[in-house]
């Protein structure tokens, strides 16, 4: 009899969960429950049809326990088992499932899971061979994983499996030949950092002897207290007996066993060791004379807290080797702390300090790199390298030269410039990594010349991926328009003989079950082109769907030459005031309906009646022939904002390069901005005097274009734009793996694209550098940018990338896998030679390029001084002109009269007009702007003036009591001479407020 099934959200109606983990479990059905007393554990057996990630059945298990079992102590768990549809075989199911085992085998076990993911996998037919590295570990866990591996397959997907082992040598690294001048270099530090120390010890003589014989005393009489007291003191519950296994433990018994990096506690796990830097102490007395001493402690992996319990007599003793900053060695609990909300260190059982385990990293190559892609705090909210400490660290290694590549702007130049004298040999690179758009592409590509009314035919395909050679297609859909109208159509599944992924499913509709009758690619695709023939191919992104049908037809030994149109271009072309042109956009726009989005046959045919409203958009403009399109397609300012992006690199070649990269810089926030700096690559080719241009990262347009695998002829387009092509370390693109949106499966697929790239340069003779496009200056600095990039939201912020500054010899190796040669060539050679044709350039003028007016330091001067003689009369208090040629003399040097004859005109014409103003800020402590009339602020000390006969009083005792404070705080006075009501004047405002100590600040 048929088991009784229940959909999962039959049974769990009031269970609210996210949206992907609702989808998945969509095609879950629970087929028992059954509930074990003895273990309170309730166990729902279900049935899927879809793989479900080990990581997401756990997921779901705490969404059931949290909202439907919160207040049952019974833990839950999800029992599965598979139906799969028959695509799926051993080897096919190993792929899609591999990451999941090896998830569930963490669990497990990390001594397995070591083994498992650094073993190569090999299936044929039944049999799974594992090759792993041969140790005693290897073959005494074998047995382990075998039956971990074959349970799996035979309980969860009914299918036989068989497990072999295959053990391999371990690899021996030629070490010592090749880093034979560096262990020198390194031997060499050590034995003169040894006799610096012995010379040291020796001058300090007998006073280092004597803090050595007082250090041993106080040792002495601390151990005999300990001693004398251990039955008072470190009695069984006394938290935190200091035993004396080992004698460096100050706090508990030991401190044995394996380290384990603070990362990988995230649940309580038990008894670890962890080591670290104390970063953080606190203390809080609590009952029975106890004290919770509280500390932060980080590995640079991550950051724990530690909590101990001392008693109060012991607490100064604790304390005193508790240091922030110092490094310690931690044998404890992993536990879930209740009132902290988080995993945290407690039941310690030893605590000793250690030293500092960090090791600085030296460049010690012979030969230096030169790094061309980095990132400082400037590019905001994305790099947290610190501009000073990155041009010390250059030097430091024996660099050459560093770039500065920040994200579209050029804030860091000032900076940078500061941190280098015009004598020193080192050259700092100014650059940007800015967001190029391809405004010279065509509309059509591989134009004809056709006319608009020849034959088309506009097609979708539906895949279960976005690589032409490692997915598949699942559906074509096409329609023939000929003369402006539809005259036929094409529409078939195709078989892709693997299982369709699930996300895929979800957005097409189309699932195994719907293709396993339909015909192959072999089959159908020669009748496609059939029926294609003849005709200009058009799709909507059509780069995407012409790829899969290129390379299939250049397996299959089809050929393919075709003229291909993009509706996407054209819609930017003839729709300008949309803001997005996906699909259903525009056909929302030109009233068209589109229903059964992502299905191809639907989106064919909606694509066809929006090239068919295009066409009679074209011919209203006169425009008969494709050739006539591509001649009219120039990307307006405002297209231009809605394009796609692509990172590129900018390097300033000389002072010339230095203007245009201004102008670019400018012109893209000022034109072209939208969300991001635009530059369109025809404005680049407008300014590249003087520039050198780089194919940057991953979001680059060649290196995108290696992902879709774009045409020969395409790439060839896309690499001659640029004068050097770059590749990174494979670490910066790991994100790839993890991701469904690309094909990269392995570390090897990484490695793979950077091997294209290296053809390409000899290809086209187009140098290739190594860089890191630096993010953060250390490997441990990652930290930082994982906060600001949850600051973002970014869901994957924890999964930060290897972006540091590496040394040269981290480089090399990191690119070993092209072997030496091309390894020191991309790594050393080329970007010193892109270094080489750089000048050393100030970012900034030297000069400061004042405005010129004729005449503006006489003008100045006079009209100060005629100002000062009707305030204070012909005959001018002393301090009246001592400050007046003081601060006159330090504006006139530096060039600034003219900057407060603007002013003065300003203001003057503004008062002239009925406006009242005036300045404010610090140029109130200018004694000049106030007599320019500039500014109200008197910034003399204090003082009386006698408007009728120009009495003055600076230096009596009353007027001295109100130094460093203003005068209209003193009392009425009259004048001592005439009588006349006293004007009280003076704020008491140094001068180097204003303009600095030199007299050269920017007003």
């Amino acid at each position: 009899m048929e088991k009784a099934r229940r959909p999962f959200f039959d049974v769990f109606t009031e269970l609210v969960v996210p949206t992907e983990l609702n989808n998945l479990f969509l095609n879950v059905d629970v087929e028992k429950v059954v509930m074990n007393k003895k273990q309170n554990m309730l166990s729902f057996h279900i049935c899927a049809r879809r793989l479900i990630h080990q990581k997401q059945i756990h997921e779901m298990e705490r969404a059931i326990k949290e909202n439907l079992f919160y207040q049952s102590k019974a833990k839950v768990r999800l029992i599965e088992q598979y139906e799969l549809s028959d695509q799926y075989d051993v080897e096919r199911l190993t792929v899609a499932y591999k990451d999941s085992l090896l998830y569930e085998i963490r669990e497990k076990s990390l001594v397995l899971y070591n083994l498992l993911s650094k073993a190569e996998w090999n299936v044929n037919e039944e049999i799974l061979t594992l090759f792993l590295e041969d140790s005693f570990l290897a073959r005494n866990k074998s047995g382990e994983i075998k039956q971990f591996l074959e349970e799996i397959y035979h309980d969860r997907f009914h299918m036989p499996l068989k497990v072999g082992f295959d053990y391999t040598e371990a690899q021996k690294q030629a070490f010592y030949e090749a880093n034979r001048h560096k262990l020198d270099l390194e031997i060499h530090q050590i034995i003169d950092h040894l006799s610096e120390e012995k010379e040291e010890q020796k001058a300090e003589g007998k006073e280092k002897e004597q803090e050595e014989k007082e250090k041993t005393q106080r040792e002495k009489k601390s151990f005999d207290k300990h001693q004398s007291s251990s039955a008072k003191t470190f009695e069984k519950k006394s938290y935190g007996a200091k035993r004396n296994d080992d004698p460096d433990v100050f706090y508990g018994r030991n401190c044995e066993g394996e380290l384990i990096p603070i990362e990988e506690i995230t649940e309580e796990i038990g008894e670890v060791v962890i080591h670290g830097k104390l970063l953080k102490l606190d203390t809080r007395e609590i009952r029975s004379e106890k004290t919770i001493i509280m500390f932060s402690i980080t590995d640079f992996t991550d950051t724990i807290m530690v909590k101990i319990f001392v008693r109060n007599d012991q607490l100064p003793e604790v304390l005193g080797e508790l240091k922030p900053g110092n490094f310690y060695r931690i044998k404890g609990m992993a536990v879930f702390d209740k009132f902290d909300k988080d995993v945290g260190i407690a039941s310690v059982m030893g605590m000793k300090g250690i030293p500092d385990f960090t090791k600085k990293r030296m460049d010690t190559s012979l030969e230096k790199r030169v790094e061309l892609h980095l990132h400082t705090v400037m590019s905001d909210m994305d790099s947290v390298v610190d501009i000073k400490k990155v041009i010390n660290r250059a030097k430091e290694w024996g660099m050459p030269a560093i770039a500065i590549t920040d994200h579209g702007c050029l804030q860091a130049f000032p900076i940078a410039n500061h941190c280098i004298s015009k004598d020193e040999p080192f050259k700092v690179i100014y650059g940007v990594e800015g967001y190029f758009v391809d405004d010279l592409k065509e509309v059509v590509t591989d134009s004809k010349n056709q006319n608009i009314l020849d034959s088309y035919v506009v097609f979708d395909l539906e895949t279960t991926g976005f690589s032409p050679t490692q997915n598949k297609i699942i559906e074509i859909g096409a329609v023939k328009v000929c003369g402006g109208r539809i005259v036929d159509k094409f529409s078939e599944f195709v078989n892709p003989e693997v299982p369709i992924p699930f996300h895929i499913e979800n957005l097409t509709g189309i699932s195994d079950n719907m293709v396993l009758g339909a015909e192959t690619i072999e089959t159908l695709l020669p009748k496609f082109m059939e029926f294609c023939e003849g005709s200009v191919l058009v799709a909507h992104n059509a780069d995407f769907d012409t790829g899969f049908i290129r390379v299939n037809c250049e397996r299959l030994s089809i050929p393919y030459d075709y003229t291909v149109l993009d509706t996407v271009s054209l819609a930017r072309l003839l729709l300008p005031e949309l803001s997005k042109y996906k699909l259903n956009i525009v056909a929302k726009a030109l009233g068209i309906s589109l229903e059964n989005h992502h299905r191809a046959v639907d989106d064919a045919g909606a694509t066809a009646e929006i090239f068919i409203k295009f066409l009679g958009m074209l011919q209203e403009k006169n425009v008969n022939t494709l050739d006539e399109l591509n001649k009219m397609a120039v990307m307006s300012p405002e297209a231009i904002k809605k394009a796609p992006t692509y990172h590129g690199i900018i390097l300033v070649k000389n002072e010339t390069g230095r203007v245009n990269l201004n102008r670019l810089v400018s012109e893209s926030n000022l034109s072209y901005f939208n969300r991001r700096p635009r530059m369109p690559k025809s404005l680049i080719q407008k300014y590249r005097e003087g520039l050198i241009i780089g194919s940057a990262c991953e979001a680059g347009e060649l290196f995108q274009a290696i992902l879709m695998e774009r045409s020969n002829a395409e790439i060839a387009r896309i690499v001659n734009f640029y004068d050097y092509l770059e590749i990174q370390p494979v670490g910066n693109n790991e994100f790839m793996i993890r991701s469904d949106r690309y094909s990269a499966e392995s570390i090897e697929d990484l490695q793979n694209y950077n091997r294209r790239i290296v053809e390409l340069g000899e290809l086209y003779q187009k140098p290739v550098v190594a860089t890191c496009d630096v993010h953060f200056l250390d490997p441990e600095d990652e930290l930082y940018r994982r906060i600001l990039m949850a600051g973002k939201g970014f869901k994957d912020a924890d999964d930060q990338a290897p972006l540091y500054l590496r040394t040269t010899e981290e480089m090399l190796k990191e690119f070993d896998y092209l072997g030496s040669k091309k390894a020191h060539e991309v790594v050393i050679e080329n970007t010193n030679k892109i270094a080489d044709q750089i000048e050393k350039i100030s970012p900034v003028h030297p000069d400061k390029c004042p405005p010129v007016i004729e005449k503006s330091d006489e003008t100045l001067t006079k009209i100060c001084y005629d100002k000062a003689h009707e305030i204070y009369g012909p005959d001018l208090p002393p301090i009246v002109v001592e400050r007046l040629e003081r601060e006159l003399n330090s504006i006139i040097s530096n060039g600034f009269a003219v900057m407060y004859i603007i002013a003065q005109k300003l203001v003057w014409d503004s008062n002239d007009h009925g406006y009242l103003v005036g300045s404010r800020g610090s140029v109130g402590s200018s004694f000049v702007a106030t007599m320019a009339g500039i500014t109200e602020v008197n910034p003399l000390s204090a003082h009386y003036i006698c408007p009728s006969c120009y009495y003055v009083d600076f230096d009596s005792e009353e007027v001295r009591s109100y130094s460093g404070s203003s005068g209209c705080d003193m009392p009425d006075k009259l004048c001592p001479k005439c009588g006349h009501p006293l004007n009280k004047e003076g704020h008491d405002i140094p001068f180097e407020t204003f303009l600095g100590f030199k007299g050269n600040k920017e007003p």
